[in-house]
């Protein structure tokens, strides 16, 4: 018996997302006393095979099948659950991305189970999973026992930082041949837009947040300055794409973009739930406000009072100095 985790990937590069379903993963099954597998699926997979035993996966599980060319809600889906009709596994794990809880409702109601989604604590038992999930975009965790023949849940992206195995797992490859109708070929990828190039919001180790009290879109340029000497990037709150002053890519937030750099740093930002949702997975926060009491001062865990016109200069000054440049 085996909890098996869904790996993401695209055209062959593995998503860092399924590095942490792993390392979510890896305790999970031994509390339960199960094996733990992985499934990569579709052309390019075979690529990313490598180095998921460095991180507990005692066997790989290769899917594939000449739909299987790119992804595809359906039969990702499709393929999961026949992997789970054939193999015995008893729990199903993915990461709580678009791809990983749209593939698991695929199979939750394929296989006619339950779903629970955007889980941060899972403690299995023999009456029933105790589960606590994040809700309403981060702002509410829920407690829930789930209780099923298979257990299928996704775990909320960032609540585990991606970190190999003590000890490597074997790894062992094994080839999987669905049996799919082209009609689960209902939903494809028609083509891909590069909207940015280098690092980008999601993947930088260090953002710039500005909000509201930056004042214009022309005051954003300190802001960028120090990103660039950081070598960061730049993020708003949902206010400052509200008037125009930076694109929605950049927005930091619950209807944006969720973040976790080693240093965010936010200035002039109120610190309303809905950005909080997306910066709370920041490994530090530094607040630059002038009113002590707004959220995100109360919430960071280093402040500076004070008008960020003033303070975001002198930080860049600063940087510069001690690198001698």
């Amino acid at each position: 018996m085996s909890l098996l985790v869904v790996c993401e990937h695209d055209r062959g590069v593995l998503s860092a997302a399924s590095l942490e379903a792993l390392t979510f993963g890896r305790p999970l099954a031994t509390a339960a006393g199960l094996d733990l597998a992985a499934v990569v699926i579709g052309a390019g997979a075979e690529s990313v095979v490598e180095g998921l035993g460095a991180y507990g996966a005692a066997t790989v599980h290769v899917a594939s099948h000449p739909i299987l060319v790119d992804f595809g809600p359906e039969a990702w889906g499709e393929t999961v659950a026949q992997l789970v009709r054939s193999t015995g596994v008893s729990a199903v794990l993915a990461c709580g991305t678009e791809r990983g809880n749209e593939v698991l409702a695929q199979v939750a109601a394929r296989l006619d189970q339950p779903l629970v989604a955007n889980c941060r604590a899972v403690e299995p038992s023999a009456d029933g999973w105790s589960i606590t999930r994040v809700q309403w975009g981060g702002s509410l965790l829920e407690d829930a026992r789930l209780t099923a023949d298979v257990q299928l849940i996704t775990v909320a992206h960032h609540v585990v930082e991606a970190e190999p195995a003590e000890t490597s797992a074997a790894g062992e490859v094994s080839a999987f041949a669905p049996e799919l109708d082209e009609s689960l070929a209902r939903t494809v990828v028609a083509d891909r837009v590069v909207l940015t190039q280098g690092i980008t919001l999601s993947t930088a180790p260090v953002v710039v947040g500005g909000g509201r009290g930056v004042g214009s879109a022309e005051a954003f340029a300190p802001l960028e300055e120090l990103a660039g000497e950081l070598g960061g990037v730049v993020g708003c709150s949902r206010a400052v794409t509200n008037n125009g002053w930076r694109p929605h890519r950049d927005q930091v937030g619950q209807t944006g973009t969720r973040i976790a750099p080693d240093i965010y740093i936010a200035s002039g930002i109120s610190g309303a739930i809905q950005h909080w949702v997306g910066a709370m997975a920041a490994k530090n926060i530094l607040a630059i406000n002038t009113d002590a009491e707004a959220n995100m001062v109360t919430r960071a865990g280093h402040a500076v009072i004070g008008d960020l016109h003033q303070v975001i200069p002198a930080i860049t000054e600063e940087v510069r100095r001690r690198r001698g440049s």
